[in-house]
């Protein structure tokens, strides 16, 4: 096996002050891993910074590890290892984020940076515990809570009617004999059928003179001795829930609950007007950014130029990525977005748009549904807009046949989108980047500023892969957690 200082020189971009720091490290990683009761890393950026490679590793000696081999050697990418890469590009820890091992055991995974005396981050320390004990009594403890909660209900429910606790119900409460007799009715329960102009719940009268055929024994048996019904007058509106109790085939007596929810129903309407402005609203844009485009693809038929022409295509693309947003909005009124069906509605658009009548692109959209507030949902359209567009202009100038694959993932904490085309590839990123291409700095500036999150480039020896990786809840920076290395 090659040692640290022999895989740092022949894969990494590490410097020999920085193979020192790393090794001085890894000297020490053995007691760190006993101390901790968890497998540890240190993974360091390759030459090319698309993926991440593992230098050093050590099983725990105190506890069980996760790992059967070993796994120094091995690349991690920004869509196995989102975590790793993100602390990488950015210098920030990432605590605590849960996921599954190789192995799949549930483990808690954190990644802090290892940095130089020039604060520059070389390299990550990686843990990984096992918590599928824990989690494990965590469910216990939900199911105990569960429990416990409808223990309490059936108690208060069925409270002796003498004691003072029945008067303080918030809900009405009823009780009624084998005849369908009211034996006890609570002040709650007289105020609120009051409201919608019921009989009084008075104790001796018949539980049908009060509710008619809502409670009758029929109905009972029809539903198997529980029965819910909404009644309302004018604003008010009570929800009844009774239940019956039932010795072979006898009603012995039983409970009706009442419970106001005239304000739920009130905000229930108030949102259904919102609801219907905000989709108005979203379909005025969604025909307003249509016609924006309309208008530019007739100036763009009108020019002579094939420069201004593909400003013209792309500006278009982007407003039309827009619109499909709104669109899904006006018809769903939702603000949470499900960017599967976005994303593969805005490929073939795109794609359809920009490709020669002799080309053959095919896309392919793979991964999970995902659901983004939005705000984020339009960033990520933008994004996959410049992405497919850079394939169609870069990848495919040449060509006459291409794949474009879209891979959509949501692991652990964060969103990974990744753009893969089989097209010339591209060599130095960077020197791309530097130049200033239109399309990409809108990518750059879009994943920094609007998502917080970072951007990745790999030449696959097929094509260029890019991987967009957003942090769905953002840690807080731990301030006792001291970046290991050069002070």
């Amino acid at each position: 096996m090659q040692s640290i200082r022999e895989l740092c020189k022949a894969s990494t971009i590490l410097s020999e002050d920085d193979i020192r720091i790393v090794e001085d490290l890894a000297s020490k990683l053995q007691i760190f891993a006993d101390l901790s009761q968890a497998d540890m890393f240190i993974d360091c950026p390759t030459v090319d910074r698309s993926a991440a490679l593992v230098v050093a590793q050590a099983k725990p000696a105190t506890a069980r590890s996760m790992y059967s081999g070993s796994v120094v050697g091995h690349l991690a990418t920004a869509i196995n290892e989102p975590a790793v890469m993100y602390c990488l590009t950015t210098g920030k820890p990432v605590i605590g984020s849960r996921g599954v091992s190789q192995e799949q055991v549930v483990m808690r995974q954190s990644v802090v940076p290892i940095t130089n005396a020039a604060g520059k981050t070389i390299g990550t320390l990686i843990t990984e515990q096992d918590i599928s004990k824990q989690v494990e009594q965590e469910k216990n403890v939900e199911m105990l809570k569960e429990t416990t909660e409808h223990l309490s209900e059936t108690l208060i429910q069925f409270a002796v009617p003498d004691m003072p606790i029945s008067s303080l119900l918030h809900e009405g409460m009823i009780l009624f004999d084998q005849s369908g007799t009211i034996t006890y009715a609570n002040g709650r329960a007289h105020k609120l059928l009051s409201l919608i102009g019921f009989e009084r719940p008075d104790k001796g009268i018949s539980i049908e003179r009060v509710f008619s055929w809502r409670v009758s024994p029929e109905n009972f048996v029809r539903h198997g001795g529980y029965i819910q019904d909404e009644l309302s007058k004018g604003k008010h509106f009570i929800m009844m829930k009774a239940v019956s109790s039932v010795r072979k085939l006898d009603i012995i007596g039983g409970i009706i609950l009442l419970r106001d929810i005239s304000d739920i129903r009130e905000k229930e309407k108030q949102l259904m007007i919102k609801s219907a402005v905000i989709k108005e609203i979203h379909h005025r844009v969604k025909n307003n950014l249509q016609t924006i485009a309309s208008l530019l693809r007739l100036q763009m038929r009108r020019s002579q130029s094939n420069e201004i022409e593909k400003v013209y295509r792309e500006s278009i693309n982007r407003i039309n990525s827009i619109a499909i947003i709104h669109e899904y909005l006006a018809q769903d009124g939702l603000e949470q977005i499900d960017f599967k069906e976005i994303v593969t509605k805005i490929s073939k658009i795109i794609v359809s748009s920009m490709r020669r009548s002799e080309q053959t692109i095919h896309v392919v959209v793979t991964g999970e549904s995902v659901y983004l507030p939005s705000n984020k949902a339009t960033s990520f359209a933008l994004i996959v807009t410049e992405l497919i567009q850079n394939c169609m202009i870069h990848g495919f100038s040449e060509r006459h046949e291409g794949r474009i694959s879209i891979a959509l993932v949501s692991k652990e904490d964060f969103v990974s989108l990744s753009v893969t085309d089989d097209g010339v590839g591209i060599e130095d990123m960077e020197h791309i980047l530097k130049k200033g291409h239109l399309g990409l700095k809108i990518v750059d500036t879009l994943v920094k500023e609007d998502l917080e999150g970072t951007m990745h480039f790999r030449n696959t020896g097929n094509g260029t892969e890019v991987t967009i990786l957003y942090p769905i809840q953002k840690e807080d920076e731990d301030d006792t957690a001291e970046d290991y290395g050069g002070g």
